[in-house]
């Protein structure tokens, strides 16, 4: 039997050895619904392991990152993508003395509500959908909601928190406005580290694909970041730490760091995401989640025979958009090619 003292001795240890910065597991806010604590582990090593075993985070290994449906094994999928997240986030907390757990959380956590086919799934249903569509959004109403058959995960605050704040589009970098900042430092963190880690990757993924070559990558970013994944990666983390120490723990980048950044960044739209060749894929992938959308919102009686359910939990159009938005790209090509394809005429 585990003595109850085993994780009130860990808080103990936290206490004494993170950042004042840092957010304590024992002084977390609480969850949505009150639960007995765990005689072993603290409150945001228990989210992470509710994450890592929830249906929602194992779907993400056949989900889109940019690249739809690849068949190269080594390009990057949404699971692999939040891996590489969580890595980079985990080792700026690290160095800076804030919670490992809690940021480790909030990454693992940050793209549970992406849907099929990347930013293709996100943008077409940002369009349909009355009241639109984000996939941060939808990441924190998938454990708050979705999850365990409609009970949800029961996640903290503090994590919660952090994945509803992890979505920065095209916008800035680092906010400045408070609003947009998650509550914690260690899920700011996690904002910047989803950043750091899809500028370097998709790089990467977009010269293996043919998209682009290094050549065409600015001078600027190879100069300023490095030329391999390691070395971009490397460059942003230390400047973000000891940029971030000299200010107080306020999260910051040099002004020359994130300009590159910045740069390096607008590259990968106009060059890769804008890319024709990658748009042609899109637009038949918005297509695809568009007319499953639609064909689901007419026809009631197959909607909860594809779901399983036998009563509504919410609004038809809120549940279809659920459904949809949880898909994998190989489960909705499926779907698809079952509802609107006709069947291959086989003769024994």
């Amino acid at each position: 039997m585990i003595k109850t003292c085993l994780r009130e001795e860990l808080e103990r240890k936290e206490k004494s050895f993170l950042s004042l910065y840092a957010t304590l597991s024992a002084e977390t806010k609480g969850r949505l619904r009150a639960e007995p604590e765990c005689p072993l582990r603290m409150s945001f090593q228990r989210d992470r392991d509710r994450i890592i075993h929830s249906k929602a985070f194992r779907r993400l290994k056949h989900k889109t990152q940019v690249f739809l449906s690849p068949t190269g094994d080594h390009y990057r999928t949404r699971l692999t993508h939040t891996l590489e997240v969580a890595q980079i986030a985990r080792t700026i907390a690290r160095a800076l003395a804030l919670n490992e757990d809690l940021t480790e959380a909030i990454a693992l956590g940050h793209d549970l509500g992406h849907t099929p086919f990347g930013h293709a799934g996100e943008e077409v249903l940002n369009e349909i959908v009355s009241g639109g569509f984000a996939h941060n959004e939808q990441s924190l109403r998938t454990v708050d909601i979705l999850e365990k058959n409609g009970q949800g995960l029961n996640l903290t605050y503090e994590v919660r928190d952090g994945i509803l704040k992890h979505s920065k589009g095209r916008g800035e970098i680092i906010p400045t406005k408070e609003e947009n900042k998650a509550s914690t430092l260690e899920g700011q963190i996690v904002r910047v580290a989803d950043i750091i880690a899809y500028i370097s990757h998709d790089v990467e993924d977009a010269i293996r694909g043919g998209v682009i070559k290094e050549e065409d990558i600015p001078e600027k970013c190879k100069k300023k970041l490095g030329i391999t994944h390691s070395s971009r990666i490397n460059t942003m983390v230390s400047n973000l730490v000891v940029e971030t120490m000299k200010h107080n723990m306020c999260l910051t980048l040099s002004e020359d760091i994130l300009n590159t950044m910045e740069i390096l960044r607008e590259f990968l739209f106009e060059c890769v995401y804008f890319n024709p060749l990658v748009q042609k894929d899109f637009q038949k992938a918005k297509r695809i989640v568009a007319e499953l959308y639609f064909k689901f919102l007419e026809d009631e009686t197959l909607f909860l025979q594809e779901t399983g359910f036998t009563s509504f939990y919410d609004t038809k159009e809120r549940m279809v958009c659920d459904f949809i938005a949880g898909m994998t790209d190989r489960y909705a090509l499926n779907l698809y090619q079952r509802l609107f394809l006709p069947k291959r005429w086989m003769v024994i």
